[in-house]
């Protein structure tokens, strides 16, 4: 069997309402999904984390990955793993390169697991878990919300209505109403929901210090992406500096920059995107890592079904950390908030049961994409 095709997925749509984190607004969704067939006709799909950087991750992938693959084995996921990587490690260790691997890297386990007959999950191992706790991210800015924040509060307290034990809500729009806001979240969803905030790096350290401390009455269950990637030693001091748990990650790539989060004692959890950060392989590897140094690993989430599907069988191939015959639960990432690529992109949606994600149990990544909807969304 032999690597056919390589083909880049854009897709795009508008939404009816905007909405903001910390470092910009969101008029559209968008997304990259990554196809790679076999001449036997067998095909995977993968997802990259991108943004609005599609149009150059779509060309990375067909026009400088795909000639580089073709008429390869498809099962040899380490081997293509490495050319890819090391092909374009002189200037691309970080960024583009990776994340544009990482939809490759996906698709190729999705194969794998067609070959095999098998989900994605047993050939990581096994599965310690059939379900996972999913949390709902959501609490972005939008317009009507910026000055009254019981728009936030009524969408928090939505969502445990639908079952989810636990949120999480944008902060970084500045101290007071950061503090304002998450007060108000916390007030409306009890004291028994888990409430996690996440700031995608807009302060530095000494801000991000002070943010905490004003937030040390609602119970926090970690404060994710306090200052900019680059600044390591700045996630350290907070995480000395808070009682809060501090994650991060996101924005990190491959082993080698969670070697330096994790080794220099910065981060309580790590957060690695499947999507971008070198895919399925690469993040085992990191979460290998991670528990090394008895670190939490809860990935990142932010994408279509592909990527739910794949964070769902990555987590529940990983060990309880640390292991408990009351263990922390593992976590899957949910964003609730509008994206119609992500509700319809996959002919059977990851089922939710009692604010569990129920894990695929079909072969590869044990969903179907419905190609109809995937061409309505699908840009030139």
């Amino acid at each position: 069997m032999k690597i056919k095709s390589v083909a880049a997925y854009p897709l795009r749509c508008a939404l009816e309402q905007p909405f903001s984190y910390s470092q910009k607004w969101f008029k559209h969704r968008t997304a990259l999904l990554v196809k790679v067939v076999t001449d036997e006709g067998l095909y995977g799909w993968g997802e990259v984390f991108c943004h609005d950087a599609w149009p150059a991750l779509a060309a990375l992938i067909e026009r400088v990955y795909q000639p580089l693959i073709l008429g390869q084995d498809p099962l040899s996921r380490e081997v293509i793993w490495d050319k890819l990587y090391n092909w374009t490690r002189d200037y691309g260790q970080k960024g583009l390169t990776t994340a544009a691997l990482s939809g490759i890297d996906i698709a190729l386990w999705d194969i794998l697991g067609k070959v095999a007959g098998l989900p994605v999950y047993q050939l990581l191992g096994g599965a310690f878990r059939d379900r996972v706790q999913a949390y709902a991210t959501g609490m972005y800015l939008t317009e009507p919300a910026i000055d009254d924040p019981s728009v936030l509060a009524d969408e928090a307290l939505s969502y445990v209505e639908q079952g989810f034990k636990a949120v999480k809500m944008k902060v970084g729009f500045g101290l007071d109403r950061d503090t304002v806001y998450v007060h108000s979240v916390r007030e409306a969803i009890g004291d028994s929901t888990g409430l996690m905030i996440d700031a995608n790096h807009a302060y530095d350290a000494a801000t991000a210090i002070a943010l905490g401390r004003a937030l040390e009455d609602c119970d926090i269950g970690w404060f994710e992406e306090p200052v900019v990637p680059e600044d390591i030693e700045g996630y350290c001091r907070v995480r000395r500096a808070l009682d809060i748990s501090i994650a991060g990650g996101e924005a990190e790539f491959s082993r080698y920059g969670f070697r330096e989060l994790i080794s220099r004692g910065a981060v309580d959890i790590v957060q690695p995107d499947i999507c971008i950060t070198g895919g399925l392989s690469e993040t085992g590897k990191i979460a290998v890592l991670a528990q090394t140094w008895h670190v939490r690993c809860m990935p990142h989430v932010w994408g279509t079904g592909v990527a739910l599907a794949a964070a769902l069988h990555l987590i529940a191939s990983l060990p309880d950390q640390p292991p408990s015959l009351n263990p922390l639960p593992k976590l899957l990432e949910m964003d609730r908030t509008e994206n119609p690529i992500r509700e319809n992109i996959l002919v059977e949606p990851i089922q939710l049961v009692e604010g569990d994600a129920l894990v695929p149990q079909g072969p590869g990544l044990g969903i179907e994409i419905d190609e109809a909807v995937l061409e309505s969304f699908r840009q030139s």
